[in-house]
C-alpha cells in the first residue's frame, strides 16, 4: 500500500484508540464512525479507495486488541459496501448508501447461506418472484454476519430456473421491510462484538429498483467472488492475530536461549505472512498477478505459527482469559468456508499435475 494511505490509515486507528480509550467492546462501533474508520475502502476517499485500505485497517485492529471477530466485523461491513454496492450498484443505489455508510449510520450485509444448505448454488431456495413492477422475496437465511445490527440486507434469491440451472438476483431489503424478521443465532463469545443471525423472508415486497446488477446469474458475477475476495482480505486478520500473539507469548514464557530461537523464528515467519497477506490483497486492486497459493500459503502457515505458540504457552504460567480467547476466535474463523478451501487448495495440486515437465 502507498506511503501515503498507510500513514492515513494508522492515524484513523490511533485516533478510534483514542476515543475508544481501550474499552472497545463498550461500544464497537461508535468511536470507528466517529474516528472516520467507516469511510475506508469506498469510492471518494482518494488514497484509502481500496481493498488494501480495508486490510490495513482490519490488520491493525486486530494487532492492536487481539480481538479477531471485532477485526473481521469491520472489514465485513467494509467488504460489503465496497465489493456489492460501489462495484454493481446502479448510480441511484450508490449515492442513497454509500454516504450513509461511510459515515457510520447505515450497516449493510450479505445474505447468502442458508439453513441446511450452506451457500452451495444447487441448494438455495429463497426466491424472489416478479410481481408488477417489482418482486416478492421469500425464503430464509443463516450466518447473516453482522445481521443483529443490520440496517439493509443484501439477499440472493433464485429468479428463475433455464434448462434445469437456477438464475439468481442480489437484492437490497432494509430491515423495516414488511415480511422481514431477524433472528439473532446464539452468540460466540470467542468472536465477540461479531454477531450473526437468522433471516425469515415471508412475502418481501420490493421494487424493481432493489435488484442490484443486471446480469443474468449474480451467483457466478457477484457470490462466488467475493468468497474469494473476503478470503484473501481475511489474511490481514490472521496476520495482525499472529503478531498480538507474539508479543503476548513472549510475555508469558521464560527468557531462554532456546525460547529466543523459536521466538525469532517465529518473528520471521509471522513476516512472511504479513507480506504474503499484502501481495495477495494489493492483486485485488489489480496490482500484481493473483496468486492463489499465497492465501492457501497463509492460512496453512498460520495454522504452523499458532500450533508452535500453543506449545510455547503450555510451558509458562496460564495463558490470561484474552489470549484463551484469541484462540478460540482464530479455531472457530480457520473452520468456516474449510470445504470450499480444500477444493481451491486440490486445485491447486491437480494444477502441477498439468505442467508439462
Amino acid at each position: 500500500m502507498p506511503q501515503d494511505s498507510s500513514l492515513e490509515v494508522a492515524g484513523r486507528i490511533d485516533d478510534w484508540w483514542s476515543i475508544a480509550k481501550g474499552n472497545v467492546l463498550a461500544d464497537p462501533f461508535g468511536p470507528m464512525a466517529r474516528a472516520g474508520l467507516f469511510q475506508i475502502g469506498l469510492p471518494g476517499t482518494g488514497a484509502l479507495d481500496n481493498y488494501r485500505a480495508i486490510a490495513a485497517a482490519e490488520q491493525a485492529i486486530a494487532a492492536k486488541t487481539g480481538l479477531l471477530g471485532l477485526a473481521s466485523a469491520f472489514a465485513g461491513r467494509q467488504m460489503v459496501a465496497r465489493f456489492f454496492l460501489a462495484g454493481f450498484g446502479n448510480q441511484e443505489q450508490r449515492a442513497t448508501w454509500l454516504p450513509r455508510v461511510a459515515a457510520g449510520e447505515v450497516c449493510t450485509v450479505i445474505a447468502i447461506s442458508e439453513p441446511g444448505a450452506g451457500a452451495h448454488p444447487k441448494h438455495l431456495t429463497t426466491s424472489a418472484e416478479p410481481r408488477g413492477t417489482g418482486y416478492i422475496v421469500r425464503g430464509r437465511k443463516a450466518w447473516v454476519t453482522n445481521g443483529p445490527i443490520a440496517d439493509v440486507f443484501l439477499v440472493l434469491a433464485v429468479t428463475g430456473i433455464e434448462e434445469g440451472r437456477k438464475r439468481y438476483g442480489l437484492f437490497l431489503i432494509p430491515k423495516e421491510t414488511k415480511g422481514l424478521s431477524v433472528k439473532p443465532m446464539p452468540a460466540l463469545e470467542a468472536l465477540a462484538p461479531a454477531t450473526h443471525c437468522e433471516l425469515e423472508l415471508r412475502g418481501c415486497e420490493v421494487p424493481a429498483t432493489a435488484r442490484i446488477g443486471d446480469m443474468l446469474d449474480a451467483y457466478p458475477a457477484m457470490a462466488l467472488p467475493f468468497r474469494g475476495t473476503e478470503d484473501t482480505v481475511g489474511t490481514a486478520n490472521m496476520s495482525g492475530l499472529l503478531n498480538w500473539l507474539l508479543e503476548k507469548c513472549a510475555v508469558h514464557i521464560e527468557q531462554t536461549e532456546d525460547n529466543a530461537l523459536r521466538l525469532g523464528r517465529l518473528a520471521g515467519l509471522v513476516s512472511l505472512v504479513d507480506a504474503a497477506s499484502r501481495l495477495a490483497v494489493a492483486a485485488l486492486d489489480g496490482e500484481g498477478p493473483e496468486v492463489p497459493a499465497r492465501v492457501i500459503g497463509v492460512r496453512l502457515l498460520a495454522r504452523q505459527i499458532v500450533d508452535e505458540i500453543r506449545e510455547l504457552l503450555a510451558q509458562g504460567a496460564p495463558a490470561d482469559e484474552s489470549i484463551a480467547r484469541a484462540l478460540g476466535a482464530y479455531d472457530i474463523l480457520s473452520s468456516v468456508a474449510r470445504e470450499p478451501r480444500k477444493v481451491r487448495q486440490a486445485r491447486l495440486g491437480n494444477s502441477l499435475w498439468s505442467v508439462k515437465l
